[in-house]
């Protein structure tokens, strides 16, 4: 018998890798920037700027090593915000016995649903403007309707066994058999939608970044420098370049890893139900 891959494939190695160099970027980049140092010519390279300087004559790898953190942050904060609330809404849909609380619950996601996420984002942004905090309940907002859904859908399934109503027959908290079963039923939905969703979101924040929702226009940011650099890409291209390769590599990385950990998931439940 051939023996099992480890989960440590060429794929996770990679995701691993790709990950690991915008993380450690974005988490301690701010710590090693050092002192800014006086501002040179706009889009120049080398006089001891190895990156070259950015569209205001900033040192580029320094704005590097601080604009990580707010993309990193207010993405990560996004997809936690909207699985908080999508999580309930989506099991209450799918345990309820009520009709028209169901329909209260999911038709109203129905309507934002409609709206695209970057619309409804600069729909918002012209009414007040929202900082990073703002930033990422726009984004968490946008995302609630079509995880709630998919939520609802994993829990359909697993909340019309057998089990969930013997569960109810014993006198079982809502809590119980909400979390205690149907939710751990649905793991693995939520595993392979949280890696897709987290690349959702990296893209959308920096997407609003980029557009100049949440961040100053002159912001120590990955998007903001992708944007504000852009007219400099043929004389200095490192300062869209770099940044525009760390955010790709960090959305890249996080679904291969997901979709390796789901492979080692599924391939050990393969092994333990195996006669």
């Amino acid at each position: 018998m051939r023996a099992p891959r480890p989960l440590r494939t060429g794929r996770f190695a990679l995701g691993l890798t790709l990950v690991a160099v915008p993380l450690v970027l974005a988490l301690l980049g701010p710590v090693f920037a050092g002192d800014p140092g006086p501002r040179a010519a706009s889009f120049t390279l080398g006089d001891g700027h190895w990156l070259g300087t950015d569209f205001v004559g900033r040192d580029v790898w320094r704005q590097v090593l601080h604009g990580g953190r707010p993309v990193v942050l207010t993405a990560l904060a996004a997809t936690a915000l909207a699985y908080l609330v999508a999580l309930p809404v989506g099991l209450a849909g799918a345990l309820t016995r009520h009709r028209l609380l169901e329909e209260l619950l999911m038709r109203p996601l129905d309507v934002l649903l409609a709206v695209p996420s970057l619309l409804l984002i600069l729909l918002v942004a012209t009414v007040f403007t929202p900082g990073a905090v703002g930033l990422a309940l726009l984004v968490a907002l946008a995302n609630v309707p079509d995880a709630a859904r998919l939520v609802r859908a994993a829990a359909t399934e697993a909340a019309a066994r057998p089990a969930v109503e013997a569960l109810r027959m014993q006198g079982e908290t809502w809590w119980r058999i909400a979390v205690g079963y149907v939710g751990r039923s649905m793991l693995r939905t939520l595993a392979a939608d949280a890696g897709t969703r987290l690349t959702g979101v990296l893209y959308l924040v920096a997407t609003a970044a980029f557009l100049g929702v949440g961040v100053a226009p002159d912001a120590a940011d990955w998007a903001v420098m992708v944007d504000r650099n852009r007219t400099g890409l043929f004389v200095q291209p490192w300062a869209v370049v770099v940044p525009a390769v760390l955010i790709v590599a960090l959305t890249t990385g996080t679904n291969l890893l997901f979709d390796a950990a789901l492979d080692e998931g599924g391939r050990r439940t393969r092994k333990e139900t195996r006669p």
